[in-house]
C-alpha cells in the first residue's frame, strides 16, 4: 500500500467518531448505565467450537481446503481457507446474498478457530470463483460430497431424484421463463437434485437454465453415476415426479434391472384407464386411500408397464375448494376429477404411479408417500440454507455455490444425526440448540478459554 492510501486510509479512520465512554438510559427497570468495549473478542455463534472440533476429527474442512483448485495469479490474493472459510461461515449462518458476509466480519473468535486470518469481504469472495476451470472445480466439489455419503452406499438404499425453481430477478446466465408454479412468467434457474432418501443426503446437484426442467436434464448424470459406481452400490429403488414417468428415462433404468417409482403424468389414455376402473374392486393403499393395478402402454412407450391407480374420497367441506382449484391449477389429476367430478361434484383425489416393483399396492403407495421426506428436504435447502440465494451473473459461480450449499449442509446433518440419532432437525431449530450462543474469548498463559452463555 502506497503512502496516499496510507493517508487516506488514516483520514478515513479519524473521521470515524469514537463510540462514547459511557451513556445511562432511563428505563423502566431504573437507570440503566450502557457502556461500549470494543476490544473484547466476543461471538454470537458461541457454541460453533463443536462443530468445528467434528470437522477437524473427520479432516472434512481441512482437506476441502487443501483440495481446492482454487489460485490467484499475484501475491497480494487471498488465502485459500479465508476464502473457503467466509463461505462455510456464510451458509452455516443462513444467509442468502453475499451481502449479508459483512454482518459476520466483526467475528474474531470462529474463524481462528478454522484456521483463517480474517473474514473476507463479499466482493472478494463473490470474485474468487470468477476464472476458476468449472470441470476441474466440479470433480473437486463431487469427490467430497462423495466422500460424505459413500459409506452409506453399502447398505440397501433409495435414490430420489427432483428439481426445484430458483427464482431469479436480474439478468443472469440462464434466467430463462420456463416451468415456476409459484411465480409464473419469472425468469429462474432449475436445480436438478439427487438425495438419498431418508438419510437426506444430498449425492449432487446441477443448476440449469430456467427450460431445462424434463427428466431428460437429470438422465446423463444418473447414467454418468451408475458408469462410476459398482453395482453392489446401485440403489435399489428410484423414485421421482409426473416428469420422470417417460420412456427415454425408463428405458436405462429397465436396462440395469433398477427398480422404479414414479408418477405418471394426465394422457388420454391415463383418462380412458381411469373410466375402465370405474367398477373394478380397490383394496385399500392406506391413509385413506385405496388403489388398483393394471398394466398400460402410453405414447412413446416400447412395452406395457406395470400403473397402480389411487384414490382418496374428498371431504364435503372440501369439495367446491377443491373445485375451483383444479379448474385453475395444472397439477396431475385423472379425468374423473375433470369430466365427471365438475359436473356432478367431485367425489375423488386420484394419482397413478407406474412401477416395476413386485410389491403389493400397500407397500407401493407407501413407498411413494415416504417421497415426502424429500419434498420437506428441498423447502429445507431453499428457505433455510440460501439455495435460492448468492445469486452471480455467470451460471458457473452459481453452480459453484450450490454445491458449496449442498456440502455445508452434508456436514452439518451428519453432525446433528451423530448427536440425535433418533431423527433429522431442520436448520430452523438445530441452530439455535447447537449454535447460538455469546461466547467470549479469554486468554491466559497461553491457555484459550471461551466463556458461553447459551441464548435457547
Amino acid at each position: 500500500m502506497d503512502n496516499h492510501k496510507l493517508e487516506k486510509f488514516d483520514q478515513n479512520s479519524r473521521s470515524q467518531p469514537e463510540p462514547p465512554v459511557g451513556l445511562s438510559c432511563d428505563t423502566y427497570a431504573g437507570m440503566v448505565h450502557v457502556e461500549w468495549d470494543t476490544q473484547a473478542p466476543v461471538t454470537p455463534l458461541g457454541q460453533l467450537v463443536f462443530f468445528i472440533q467434528f470437522l477437524k476429527s473427520c479432516d472434512l474442512f481441512g482437506s476441502w481446503v487443501k483440495d481446492c483448485p482454487l489460485t490467484y495469479d499475484g501475491p497480494r490474493g487471498p488465502s485459500i481457507v479465508n476464502v473457503l472459510g467466509t463461505l462455510f461461515l456464510a451458509v452455516l449462518s443462513g444467509y442468502k446474498r453475499y451481502s449479508h458476509i459483512t454482518s459476520i466480519r466483526h467475528d474474531t473468535v470462529n474463524p481462528p478457530l478454522l484456521g483463517m486470518t480474517r473474514v473476507l469481504s463479499e466482493d472478494s469472495v463473490r470474485r474468487a470463483f470468477q476464472k476458476i476451470d468449472e470441470q476441474i472445480c466440479k470433480k473437486w466439489q463431487q469427490d467430497h460430497i462423495q466422500y460424505c455419503y459413500a459409506p452409506l452406499l453399502e447398505e440397501p438404499w433409495i435414490l430420489d431424484i427432483d428439481t426445484t425453481v430458483k427464482v431469479l430477478y436480474g439478468h443472469q446466465e440462464g434466467a430463462e421463463v420456463g416451468y415456476n408454479p409459484a411465480k409464473p412468467g419469472r425468469p429462474a434457474h432449475i436445480i436438478h437434485t439427487y438425495m438419498m432418501s431418508e438419510t437426506r443426503m444430498i449425492l449432487d446437484c446441477e443448476v440449469l437454465p430456467g427450460k431445462q426442467s424434463s427428466a431428460s436434464y437429470s438422465l446423463p448424470w444418473l447414467v454418468d453415476f451408475l458408469k462410476k459406481t459398482p453395482k453392489n452400490k446401485w440403489p435399489t429403488l428410484i423414485r421421482g415426479d409426473c416428469a420422470f414417468g417417460n420412456d427415454p428415462f425408463l428405458n436405462p433404468i429397465e436396462d440395469n434391472n433398477i427398480n422404479y417409482l414414479f408418477k405418471l403424468r394426465q394422457t388420454k389414455k391415463v383418462k380412458q384407464l381411469n373410466r375402465i376402473l370405474e367398477g373394478s374392486n380397490w383394496s385399500d393403499a392406506g391413509q385413506g386411500w385405496e388403489g388398483v393395478e393394471a398394466e398400460i402402454k402410453l405414447d412413446g412407450w416400447k412395452q406395457n408397464r406395470r400403473v397402480i391407480v389411487l384414490r382418496r374420497e374428498l371431504p364435503e367441506d372440501g369439495k367446491r375448494r377443491r373445485k375451483r382449484r383444479i379448474k385453475t391449477s395444472k397439477q396431475l389429476y385423472l379425468p374423473g376429477m375433470f369430466v365427471c367430478g365438475l359436473n356432478e361434484g367431485e367425489k375423488y383425489e386420484y394419482s397413478v404411479l407406474v412401477t416395476s416393483l413386485k410389491e403389493g399396492i400397500f407397500s407401493v403407495a407407501q413407498l411413494y408417500r415416504d417421497r415426502a421426506t424429500c419434498e420437506n428436504n428441498f423447502d429445507e435447502l431453499k428457505n433455510q440454507w440460501g439455495w435460492a440465494g448468492f445469486v452471480t451473473q455467470d451460471l458457473k459461480r452459481s453452480q459453484i455455490m450450490a454445491r458449496i450449499v449442498a456440502q455445508v449442509y452434508n456436514w452439518w446433518t451428519l453432525f446433528v444425526r451423530w448427536i440425535d440419532k433418533d431423527r433429522h432437525r431442520e436448520a430452523i431449530t438445530s441452530r439455535p440448540l447447537m449454535l447460538h450462543g455469546i461466547a467470549r474469548e479469554i486468554r491466559h498463559s497461553r491457555q484459550v478459554t471461551l466463556k458461553l452463555t447459551r441464548m435457547h
